[in-house]
């Protein structure tokens, strides 16, 4: 399929758009498979150097509170490949919730908020090679949260994102060291809601 024109996925309350182009994409039933080509990445070191706004990103706006959920299976095969769920508000205005290889080599939940350059903080590692991730919205407020195999919805990051554009959200995969990286999105959710308790990711 060509990555020039509007997406459209269930449930998603918007059409989708992109930021950079996949190597390949394929859409199905609240499902989404994109593949990262070689050297991909959405990242600001916080050390300097030019940003790296290359990983194949698919957006689309959306307003007000929401909960907005994927369960991702990646193919990791090189050190920080990702499959990744984004929240974006300009080139250095946004967050990214990851499942990624470690240098350890093992899948891991990773979040990176961008406020004109990057930060960077794993989490925990998933042993089954996939996870459930979630974006909610609360208000001017953001939070991450990773279910893995007991269903518990635990918080990763709690934040703001400032930035004149509109909010995005959407889905992302990368290979900033490896060949590309194929990453399957299942499961996909949007509820209009706001999140009930930001603790226990009810």
């Amino acid at each position: 399929m060509s990555s020039s024109a509007r997406v459209t996925i269930e449930p998603l309350p918007s059409q989708l758009r992109w930021l950079a182009s996949p190597r390949a994409w394929r859409a199905g039933d609240r499902s989404l498979e994109l593949s990262a080509g070689p050297a991909t990445d959405l990242f600001i070191d916080p050390a300097g150097g030019a940003p790296h706004l290359s990983a194949p990103a698919l957006v689309g706006e959306v307003d007000g509170d929401f909960l907005f959920s994927a369960r991702v299976r990646p193919e990791l095969a090189s050190t920080f490949d990702a499959a990744v769920l984004l929240v974006y508000r300009g080139e250095t205005s946004w967050a990214k919730l990851c499942l990624e290889r470690s240098p350890q080599e093992e899948p891991t939940v990773v979040s990176v908020v961008t406020r004109g350059v990057s930060d960077d903080c794993n989490s925990f590692p998933v042993a089954s090679g996939e996870v459930g991730l979630r974006i909610a919205r609360l208000g001017d407020c953001f939070a991450f949260h990773a279910s893995s195999d007991d269903g518990f919805w635990r918080l990763i990051r709690y934040f703001t994102l400032e930035g004149e554009g509109a909010v995005e959200i959407g889905f992302l995969a990368q290979s900033p060291t490896g060949e590309g990286c194929r990453a399957r999105f299942e499961e996909i959710v949007y509820e209009k809601r706001r999140l009930g308790d930001l603790r226990n990711g009810e």
